[in-house]
């Protein structure tokens, strides 16, 4: 009715459309050309909504939704964040000479804007400024918004390119860790990614000062941006003067992250078991990332006797730390002896009278976005029951059985070739060599017929040649490209 009232009706128009690589979908995008012939796109957040109440976080307000009062992002900050997604990952949007310009509003419908109203508080002014938002009774004016921009039409043009263009990221994440520790965050959270974040990250500049530890527990399945809120918070956290260390319980992800960012800041990058002999609250924010990796104790089987002690390794971690962030998925389990879980998080922070906060993270942003491969996965495993019963294979996330291990890293290859990140994985079903072959070489340990491949180095083989990177780095490296 809007766009009929406002005579676009020469426009191209998509609506559900999905962002790239996450199972967000932007609700409308409307294309045109303003007056002087430029392209334009403009995304519009639809809600529902009919009042909201104030929340703690910079970017989120308290409305109902979901059958209860819930903290999300504002409207203006939510479709903020999806334009800055898109123009960082959708080539028609920063690529060639005249990229499309995207601009994004939001529209509430329902909504009655009165007196003081919480959704236009002061501190939201320079996302309204740049995202504005309108109301139901403010129809004349996103009219007068739309037709700034698209008053030419000829919107079916720009609609075919956006449609044929390509998601190609202009950023990764591994990539630009060590930008994101030197203060230049380049990785956009998305939904409740962010509102996860704006609240851990409030949460630990109170708790900070306050007597009472606080523990956060970030729930999430694979791929659901775990890490790269967790990185996001150790850069702005130690930016704005906190000491914030990151643990892991995965040798391989910690050095890649220490190699990424450099000898001076891997001293912040800390495993698990680094704080059998740390001060009380001698940590700031402690984020622990993979949280399921945490063992019962810090100790090993190589440990002298005389420096073992009985303390749970969970009760060295909040010791450690005046606000630890745990961020977890249960259903993820790499070794036997890993006992981390949110049912354990939670006894020990009862224990230590801290305050606690959980949330939970459902967006996908691996396997295409979709929660559909994912939700296949778990049902054929035996993970757990879901609707996913059988494989669709029209959905965008490509499954396939290959007759040999060749063709399967021939496939592999092509898209390495492609600039694509690739690798070949297998189970453990073969030896580890741990000596080189004289030339510097690895052996070739997995064998499948006429196929004869090297596993990853081991941390400790000597005499590589220097193009082979340790096991620790494979993911990293692109010479991992040769190894499995």
């Amino acid at each position: 009715m809007v766009f009929r009232e406002a005579e676009l009706t020469d426009h191209g128009v998509i609506l559900e459309q999905q962002l790239p690589l996450t199972s967000k979908r932007l609700d409308c995008l409307i294309c045109g050309r303003d007056s002087d012939q430029s392209d334009y796109a403009i995304i519009i957040e639809l809600k529902q909504w009919e009042r909201c109440k104030s929340a703690m976080g910079d970017n989120e307000v308290l409305t109902f939704i979901g059958g209860g009062e819930r903290e999300v992002l504002h409207p203006s900050a939510q479709v903020g964040q999806y334009q800055m997604y898109l123009e960082d990952t959708h080539t028609a949007f920063y690529e060639g000479n005249s990229p499309v310009q995207l601009k994004s509003c939001s529209y509430l419908h329902n909504y009655q804007r009165f007196g003081a109203d919480h959704l236009f508080d002061p501190k939201f002014d320079a996302i309204l400024e740049r995202f504005p938002l309108f109301t139901g009774d403010d129809v004349p004016r996103l009219m007068s918004y739309l037709r700034s921009s698209l008053d030419s039409g000829a919107g079916l043009e720009v609609l075919k390119r956006i449609e044929e263009s390509k998601y190609r990221p202009s950023k990764k994440l591994m990539d630009h860790v060590g930008q994101i520790i030197k203060g230049n965050p380049e990785y956009i959270l998305i939904d409740e990614q962010l509102v996860v974040y704006d609240k851990v990250l409030s949460i630990a500049r109170s708790g900070f000062h306050d007597r009472k530890k606080s523990v956060l527990i970030i729930k999430g399945g694979p791929g659901t941006g775990k890490s790269v809120i967790a990185i996001n918070l150790m850069a702005d956290l130690l930016l704005k003067g906190y000491n914030a260390h990151y643990a892991t319980g995965s040798r391989a992800f910690t050095q890649t992250l220490r190699k990424i960012i450099g000898t001076r800041g891997a001293v912040q990058f800390k495993y698990f078991n680094s704080y059998k002999d740390a001060d009380y609250n001698s940590v700031d924010v402690l984020i622990s990332d993979e949280a399921h990796r945490i063992r019962e104790f810090s100790h090993s089987r190589f440990t002298k006797k005389k420096d073992r002690t009985n303390v749970p390794q969970i009760q060295e971690l909040i010791d450690a730390a005046k606000v630890s962030v745990f961020f977890i998925d249960d259903k993820q389990i790499v070794r036997p002896n890993e006992i981390g879980s949110v049912d354990l998080i939670r006894e020990y922070a009862e224990k230590n009278e801290c305050e606690l906060s959980e949330y939970q993270l459902e967006a996908q942003f691996r396997c295409a976005g979709s929660d559909a491969f994912v939700n296949w996965i778990n049902n054929t495993l035996g993970i757990e029951r879901t609707a996913n019963v059988l494989w669709d294979s029209a959905d965008e996330f490509e499954f396939k059985i290959f007759d040999s291990p060749l063709d399967l890293e021939n496939a592999i290859m092509e898209k390495h070739n492609q600039n694509f990140t690739a690798r070949m994985s297998a189970g453990f079903c073969w030896k580890w060599s741990t000596k080189a072959k004289p030339d510097g070489t690895l052996q070739d340990d997995i064998v499948i017929g006429d196929y004869k491949r090297p596993w990853d180095a081991r941390p400790e083989t000597k005499g590589l040649n220097l193009n082979i990177p340790p096991a620790d780095l494979w993911a990293y490296d692109p010479n991992g490209i040769n190894q499995i």
